[in-house]
């Protein structure tokens, strides 16, 4: 994302170590022990991570937290320091820290998709050990209904096969999302107020429950359960921002110093939430500890209470003018005119350099130039004037240019660079440097760079991704430092939400 699938700059804590092997419910594992710690528990959540990383210090209290909760459940969490086990981290695929994988087995492996606190830890391996859709009964539906945040629960017949299918196959898709459970009772449903097939979602907010009674259709499902399990006035936080990222609707941010002032103002908003629940999401945010986010949608970082929507899909900005006052009326009156077309976009543009020398200087004004032209392949380095990893590719980005300038390629491949601190650009951003190539013919579909950042890599990347095939012989270069550069995840994150 800039903002999908992002982690928040201030999501990393600060450091803490990792608790001594004696006081710890995480087992250390090595190649001698790992798989045999596998094969004898059921469920397993491994760590791989290195000591001098700094978001493994960041996650180890919360893991260690984690896994002193999911003991009593029988879930066990473990870790595997890679840089005294590198063959064993290699063999599972391990290319940054930290890397954590659910293991079934030593043969059913999936890559942990949650939030890195120990809540969500917790509650994402307890949807792990559980059956995409638990068997419930008069005895056991009470519980259910409060066993997370958010349970969606069908109340289907036994016979009813195409319902009960379709309810399932959505369970499975959303099942590191949600709980679901099913129940046959008739006489259940009627204690609830619905007649089968129905789906009622259980929510710990807002009104405790929403009801599904449409026909059972996979999507409709999904956006029921999407669309009920947000707040109607929620609040943007570190274990929020991905969510609403990647809600695929945009979302109002109130901007707001106090926890008093945050809660009048949602609560004078919620009446124009409920108007465009689905269609837009509503949400505070703390402006004393997350006010910079502020000027990632071109409101200024000093004046608060503010508000701003975002197109979350285009990341498109709308900010609401911060020298007038948040009122009803004058928020409703900005998200109708948002939402009937009528606002323009706030875009965040340097100037248009004007000579290009080199590395090709790209800005919000010059996007769509540059990077959009179809008949050529364009490498694009998205990054910070602060960032270290990126200071440190400068001269390697610089000769790369320089060899493509210099070849036969010249007028088929473009280098470039943009400033993403600077300029607002639609694409999806999440630590510094990004580099992406967008392929003549294949705009719509650009492909990250994830390999080593050097200069004979990076011809290959856009050799084997490009449409023009444009290979080179690369120029020696300096050899580059011993450490990894990719070796730490999210390197320098974004300074944003």
């Amino acid at each position: 994302m800039q903002h999908k699938r992002l982690a928040w700059a201030f999501l990393a804590a600060a450091a803490a170590g990792f608790a001594s092997a004696e006081d710890s419910d995480v087992a250390q594992l090595t190649k001698d022990t790992f798989d045999d710690f596998v094969k004898s528990n059921d469920l397993v959540l491994a760590e791989f991570f290195a000591p001098w990383c700094g978001h493994c210090k960041a996650l180890a209290p919360e893991y260690e937290e984690a896994a002193t909760s999911l003991k009593e459940k029988d879930i066990r969490l473990a870790k595997v320091d890679c840089t005294e086990e590198a063959d064993l981290c290699k063999s599972y695929g391990v290319e940054g820290y930290p890397t954590l994988k659910v293991f079934r087995g030593p043969d059913n492996i999936a890559p942990y998709t949650g939030q890195r606190k120990a809540p969500a830890i917790t509650s994402y391996m307890v949807k792990q050990s559980l059956p995409a859709v638990s068997t419930l009964t008069k005895e056991t539906l009470e519980d259910f209904k409060t066993a997370d945040k958010v349970v969606l629960v069908a109340y289907v017949a036994a016979d009813d096969k195409a319902s009960n299918e379709t309810f399932t196959k959505v369970a499975e898709s959303l099942r590191e999302t949600y709980l679901f459970g099913g129940v046959a009772d008739a006489s259940l449903a009627e204690a609830e107020g619905v007649k089968a097939p129905a789906i009622v979602l259980y929510k710990a907010f807002d009104e405790g429950k929403n009801t599904f009674t449409e026909k059972f259709e996979e999507e409709a499902i999904k956006t029921f359960a999407k669309t009920s399990a947000t707040p109607l006035v929620g609040e943007v936080g570190p274990e929020t921002y991905a969510d609403y990222m990647s809600a695929g609707i945009p979302l109002a941010y109130i901007f707001a110093e106090t926890p008093e002032e945050r809660e009048s103002l949602g609560k004078a908003l919620r009446p124009i939430a409920e108007t465009y629940k689905g269609k837009i999401n509503f949400a505070t945010i703390d402006a004393k500890s997350f006010g910079a986010h502020a000027g990632n949608l071109n409101l200024k970082t000093d004046k608060f209470p503010a508000f701003a929507i975002q197109d979350t899909e285009k990341n498109l900005k709308f900010p609401f003018d911060q020298e007038a006052e948040i009122t009803f009326d004058a928020i409703k009156k900005f998200t109708e005119e948002y939402t009937s077309g009528k606002l323009e976009p706030s875009i965040k543009s340097e100037p248009i350099p004007e000579t290009q020398e080199g590395v090709t200087v790209v800005v919000a004004k010059n996007y769509e130039q540059i990077v959009l032209d179809d008949n050529k392949d364009v490498l694009v380095e998205f990054y910070a004037p602060w960032c270290g990893h990126c200071k440190a590719l400068a001269p390697k980005y610089d000769d790369l240019a320089a060899q493509y300038a210099a070849s036969e390629f010249k007028d088929k491949v473009v280098i470039a660079k943009v400033d993403a601190t600077a300029n607002d650009v639609p694409d999806e951003i999440s630590g510094f440097p990004t580099i992406k190539l967008f392929p003549a013919g294949g705009k719509g579909s650009p492909v990250t760079y994830k390999g080593s950042r050097t200069v004979e890599d990076l011809i290959k990347f856009v050799e084997e991704n490009g449409k023009h095939k444009a290979g080179i012989s690369p120029a020696a270069e300096a050899a580059a430092p011993a450490a990894s550069e990719n070796a730490e995840e999210k390197e320098d994150a974004k300074d944003e939400l």
